[in-house]
């Protein structure tokens, strides 16, 4: 089945070799562990380029996995939605990936191919040093972020066939 069959995408933002950065990656990696659903696609998205945009037309839903500094506590995971994900990337000043991310997001949008469903998924990394492992804190929210995005997919999909409504 090719990227474009598929109705979500799972995408892991960020630098592994990075420590933190690396966090979106980590977290993709723990999604994919536990998804078997043929209509899901994980993608390593690195550092987000538009390279990324064909794969990402089509869609039902995305998710981006990544590194998010919102000032809060190293290792809280924070959930935007719609429009709430938009507006964080059209205000966003310091990230690197989200740049990419919203320059990704308004290619799409211009292309009339803005998914309907999308979140960001975003852990606050505590160190963004050279390094392939996260710490600990970001380590110890991997699985939260990546039940997140189970919990997403699930209830996109459910809202799309409702006859997989328990």
């Amino acid at each position: 089945m090719t990227n474009q069959a598929k109705s979500i995408a799972v995408v892991g933002i960020g630098n592994s070799l990075l420590t933190d950065d690396g966090a979106g990656i980590h977290t993709l990696e723990r999604f994919a562990e536990g998804n078997a659903d043929q209509d899901v696609c994980c993608l390593d998205g690195g550092t987000v380029g538009l390279a990324l945009l064909d794969r990402l037309s089509n869609l039902n839903g995305l998710i981006a996995l990544d590194a998010m500094k919102l000032g809060k506590p190293p290792g809280a995971v924070t959930v935007l939605l719609g429009e709430d994900m938009d507006a964080h990337l059209r205000n966003q000043k310091g990230s690197v990936h989200e740049v990419g991310l919203s320059d990704l997001m308004d290619a799409l949008r211009l292309r009339g191919d803005l998914p309907a469903h999308r979140a960001l998924i975003g852990i606050e990394p505590e160190d963004m040093d050279w390094g392939t492992e996260p710490t600990a804190v970001v380590s110890a929210a991997l699985p939260e972020a990546a039940s997140q995005a189970h919990e997403l997919v699930s209830a996109w999909r459910a809202e799309a066939n409702p006859e997989l409504r328990a």
